[in-house]
């Protein structure tokens, strides 16, 4: 599914595709969790990885976490840990994780991604 319909600000690193497994970021692809801000993206240890993403988000308006092929509630301890860092969050399906971050990004805004991937098989994986 191509996420990508901004001119994005010189050198943002945008979301340009999304599917099975994996994702196609500033022309890159990437499998597994991860993470997405402006200026660069990195692998993700997922959920589990809290101090991965607080240390990733910081000095950002808000983390869009994408949470699959649909709408997962947030683990309580990852939901606790951003809290208690002071990072405000939202959770969604992975879609529409990835096209809020990229709208909000090409309006010039202070965001970050952290994404689960879809399925490989299974509902939800055709990309």
């Amino acid at each position: 599914m191509s996420l990508r319909r901004f001119d994005p600000a010189a050198g943002a690193t945008m979301i340009d595709a999304l599917g099975a497994g994996g994702f196609r970021i500033a022309g890159a692809v990437r499998r597994g969790p991860v993470l997405v801000r402006a200026e660069r993206a990195a692998d993700w240890g997922g959920p589990a990885d809290a101090a991965g993403l607080i240390g990733f988000a910081q000095g950002l308006e808000i983390v869009f976490l994408g949470m699959g092929a649909d709408f997962a509630p947030v683990p309580a301890d990852l939901g606790r840990a951003l809290q208690a860092a002071g990072l405000r969050f939202e959770a969604m399906s992975t879609r529409s994780a990835a096209r809020s971050y990229n709208e909000l990004l090409s309006e010039g805004r202070r965001v970050c991604a952290a994404l689960l991937p879809l399925p490989e098989t299974g509902a939800g994986a055709g990309g």
